[in-house]
């Protein structure tokens, strides 16, 4: 999960370096695998210019001599863009800024007319690949010389995060800005979820789209919303940048929008060019054995009679959860839109991506197993935004077909127990406000906390255990655990016989002049064919991973030897000649071989 650090503070500002928050996350439970950057190394020397005449170059016929006003003066900057025009507002980098690519601009004369500075295109920003030329500025009030970081997110920094699969809320960026409002206790805005667009269309949605659903086990809820008056086209510069900086290609503003609102919230949304729909009619089924269709990646697929497909009349539009199909994608000449929001079945996403081999930013979110809670609140963002970056009119109503919504989970958090269990005091009112902090609603009940979980954590905090775990971690345990001994009665230390030979045999390979390693656990399960190991053998069969991180580690290693070749061919390969390698771990069986009692090491 790619986090925008400027779209992060619009929610929730910690006032510290994205270093040193990023250090507070991971010290927390949330792993920041580094902190990137996007753009300009600095955004030093970028700033707002008006362009107040623009004449062709006398000696070159794809050059323009434009003069700028740039706040401190007017300046002549020569120019190659076919769209540059008097009257624009532009992004100009001025002699001594550093372009991305690491060239700093500086005055030159080009074909003898001195140039000082840049108009600056969205691609030479790293701000999305934007129309062909320069970047040209909704004006807004503008003024010249106005630094271009407090209109664009230029010099962007981001945080990447790899987020465990059962914190589905840090999955979207106003989930990590409450988990940056917990550790921290720097004011959280609104959720941008509260405030809906006006239903300002024609008629009712009912007259436009229907929904059926077939397998409800399969999709919990299924929402839709129509828009008509929909124009195709570019989004903002502000839109392209935040989704280039959160690792997403630009498409068009329909497009964009679904990416951004998914980006917020964790919730992914799937747009269809309702004209394409016939009679508007949608229904959610199983798959029939062998059926196809091409999705939008220009791939026919084929499917199998556990997957789900939403379809028109036609035939299949979309794979649930994973991909659409190119028969309703949004165009050019797209004016009408339906907007899917929907909950799927996780397990059943993640075997159709497996069985598919087709992962992607929905289903990675989708196969966590999201809250239907969720659907509405992305329905809002996005409507929004249709109305305001589209001209769209939604129309009045929300289709919603739901199955039974699970009711909100009350838990009791006794303060003994937290006491007891993390080793430490920890106040009432601290426990109370930093799971409040964390959107937990609570009650106090003595000298217990009476807790509702909040739809985004439905799935993971379900026992009194997980709530002192919260309680604990922005409590700080780096900072505020004891060290202390465990209280055990009669001989301690030692180690079992098993244990000494271990250590024996692991202290003879080292002085054997083996160097010791430590491979994955996790591995495919084409590796026993790989070894030529008997079909009929014990290790032959591995544990098939329920959630894995991939296909090639979804199932549990039953020998060490596959992870030590494995090891070798990369030593190899980076041209180490001679490789000597040892390993002591354990490995896991299906079924234990017989005689043995214990998995072997």
């Amino acid at each position: 999960m790619r986090v925008p650090y400027s779209w992060l503070k619009e929610y929730c500002d910690p006032g510290v370096e994205p270093g040193v928050l990023a250090e507070r996350l991971a010290m927390t439970g949330t792993e920041v695998e580094r902190v990137g950057a996007v753009g300009p190394p600095s955004a030093d020397g970028f700033i707002v210019g008006r362009v107040l005449t623009a004449e062709p170059h006398p000696d070159a016929d794809r050059l323009s001599v434009c003069t700028v006003d740039t706040g401190d003066g007017e300046r002549t900057i020569v120019c190659g863009a076919p769209n540059v025009a008097a009257g624009q507002t532009v992004p100009v980098a001025l002699p001594g800024a550093t372009m991305p690519g690491g060239q700093e601009i500086g005055e030159a004369k080009l074909r003898g007319i001195e140039s000082a500075g840049m108009i600056c295109a969205a691609a030479e920003l790293e701000l999305g690949e934007g129309p062909p030329g320069i970047l040209v500025l909704e004006d807004d009030g503008l003024v010249p010389g106005t630094p271009l970081a407090e209109v664009l997110p230029i010099a962007e920094s981001v945080l990447e995060l790899e987020v465990t699969p059962n914190r589905v809320d840090c999955f979207g960026v106003y989930g990590v800005a409450r988990e940056v409002h917990a550790i921290s206790a720097a004011p959280l805005e609104p959720e941008p979820w509260a405030e809906d667009a006006p239903a300002e269309g024609e008629g009712e949605v009912g007259d436009f789209a229907s929904v059926t659903v077939e397998v409800p086990d399969l999709c919990p809820r299924f929402t839709a919303r129509v828009f008509t008056d929909v124009k195709i086209g570019p989004s903002p510069a502000w839109l392209q940048a935040r989704l280039v900086a959160a690792g997403q290609r630009p498409i068009n503003n329909v497009v964009d929008i679904t990416n951004y609102a998914m980006l917020l919230t964790a919730q992914p949304l799937h747009a269809f060019d309702l004209d394409q729909v016939p009679d508007g009619a949608l229904t959610i089924r199983a798959a029939v054995e062998g059926e196809k269709m091409t999705t939008l990646d220009d791939v026919e697929r084929t499917f199998d009679v556990e997957t789900v497909l939403v379809c028109d009349a036609n035939g299949p539009s979309g794979i649930a959860g994973i991909m659409g199909g190119q028969v309703s994608e949004v165009s050019e000449a797209t004016t009408s839109v339906l907007l899917e929001v929907a909950t799927w079945n996780g397990t059943n996403i993640l075997r159709t991506s497996r069985m598919l081999g087709l992962r992607s930013e929905a289903s990675s979110r989708f196969e966590k197993q999201l809250h239907p809670e969720l659907c509405l609140r992305a329905q809002r963002i996005a409507s929004r935004l249709m109305v305001e970056l589209c001209g769209a009119k939604l129309v009045p109503g929300t289709i919603d077909v739901a199955a039974e919504i699970p009711e909100p989970r009350h838990l009791t958090l006794r303060g003994e127990r937290v006491e007891g269990l993390l080793g430490m005091r920890i106040d009432q009112a601290d426990q109370a406000s930093y799971l409040e902090r964390l959107g937990f609603g609570v009650e106090i009940s003595g000298e217990d906390l009476e807790v509702t979980v909040p739809p985004d954590r439905h799935y993971d905090v379900t026992r009194e255990v997980d709530l002192i775990e919260e309680v604990g971690r922005v409590h700080g345990l780096d900072e505020h655990l004891p060290s202390t001994l465990p209280a055990v009665a009669g001989r301690v230390g030692g180690l079992t016989p098993e244990q000494r030979l271990r250590r024996r045999a692991e202290d003879a390979m080292r002085d054997l002049g083996f160097d010791e390693v430590v491979g994955w656990s996790f591995t495919d399960p084409g590796e026993a064919k790989r070894l030529r190991i008997d079909p009929d053998h014990p290790r032959a069969g591995g544990i098939v991973l329920s959630n894995p991180l991939s296909e090639d580690q979804s199932v549990m290693r039953t020998t060490v030897l596959g992870s030590l070749l494995d090891i070798t061919q990369r030593n190899q390969a980076h041209g180490a000649d001679s490789v000597a390698l040892f390993e002591s771990a354990r490995v896991y069986l299906a079924s234990p071989p017989t005689g043995r009692k214990r998995d072997p090491k």
